[in-house]
């Protein structure tokens, strides 16, 4: 029998922003898996169903109520700004409490920009990373000692609770849970469906000074799209500048206020990224896919991939290679992951 699928259930909260409440329904409402099959059940619940004053000019009709958190593998609470005593005292009320006590043990708990101060609130991210819209992130960590706050990332993934940064960093988390569950092909593919980038790191700053070029400026859009051409060879900071005409010192300046990395963090995440669609995707042996991905060695290729994703390659193809792909490893005769002997 086909596995039912994964149930997230999206918690609507009076106040809240509709953009975010569709976040959810829009990425994990497209992902598929090979066959076209759905992959995720997407469900939408109030603390008491029927209409919920939303931020907007209009309200939500929202026909289900609590319960359905009961029912759910991952509950999501995007932002609103009616709850008071939440964000004036971090106390949650009777009505909320009452809401929440429906989720079960082990479930996923993701939030969605201010949606935090509900989990915190909770008690839910006592002693955890966590992060939050940066113009509330002062207060949050104020309202909340006990959570580890860091203000400057795009979101934190600490396993089962999951939190994110405002609005378009919360489309960032949905596809990182996507990726994180199935896989990089079938994020990528919402990610296209959707008409977003695939992929941008949750360590990547939530504020970047100057998001837009001056005009008659230079950006750094041509060095990154030869490099994206050349992971597979060395690279260097000075190629990077070359290919924009600047100095070392002011491409790595532009790059940062642009991106919000510095460029070697940005090779680093695209590398990492190229490894993983090979690992899904080819039977190419390890080696061959680290140097392809211009990590050189498959023991660099474990360290990065460890470091990123807490897992090795061996361990990462296992877990995403269908029946569906190209190719088998035994097929094309992939040779196993020298570095996993020291595993």
């Amino acid at each position: 029998m086909p596995r039912p699928p994964h149930r997230v259930a999206v918690l609507a909260l009076p106040g809240l922003l509709p953009f975010e409440l569709g976040i959810p329904h829009r990425i994990f409402g497209r992902a598929r898996d090979p066959e076209g099959t759905l992959l995720y059940e997407i469900v939408t619940c109030a603390p008491v169903a029927g209409p919920v004053p939303t931020d907007a000019d209009f309200s939500v009709h929202v026909e289900h109520g609590p319960e359905i958190l009961a029912t759910a593998d991952t509950v999501v609470v995007p932002a609103s700004y009616e709850l008071g005593p939440v964000y004036e005292e971090g106390r949650l009320t009777e009505e909320l409490a009452a809401a929440l006590a429906h989720i079960r043990p082990g479930t996923r708990l993701v939030s969605i920009c201010t949606g935090g101060y509900v989990l915190a609130a909770a008690g839910f991210l006592d002693g955890r990373p966590a992060t939050t819209h940066w113009s509330s992130a002062a207060h949050f960590q104020r309202l909340f000692p006990s959570v580890r706050v860091d203000a400057d990332v795009l979101f934190v993934d600490d396993g089962d609770v999951l939190t994110s940064a405002g609005v378009a960093a919360g489309i960032d988390l949905c596809l990182h849970i996507v990726r994180r569950d199935h896989g990089t092909a079938v994020a990528n593919d919402v990610a296209r469906r959707t008409v977003v980038p695939p992929h941008r790191d949750g360590g990547q700053a939530q504020y970047i000074e100057r998001p837009l070029p001056e005009a008659g400026t230079h950006t750094t859009t041509t060095a990154r799209a030869w490099a994206l051409a050349h992971l597979h060879e060395p690279i260097q900071l000075r190629d990077l500048a070359g290919k924009e005409a600047m100095s070392v010192r002011t491409f790595t300046r532009r790059f940062r206020d642009e991106v919000g990395i510095s460029p070697g963090q940005w090779l680093t995440q695209q590398r990492v990224e190229r490894a993983r669609h090979l690992l899904e995707s080819t039977g190419l042996p390890v080696d061959r896919v680290a140097q392809d991905a211009g990590f050189g060695t498959a023991q660099s290729l474990r360290v990065h991939l460890m470091s990123a994703i807490g897992v090795t390659p061996t361990s990462y193809r296992r877990t995403f290679r269908t029946a569906s792909s190209p190719e088998s490893s035994e097929a094309s005769g992939a040779a196993p992951d020298p570095s996993e002997a020291s595993s």
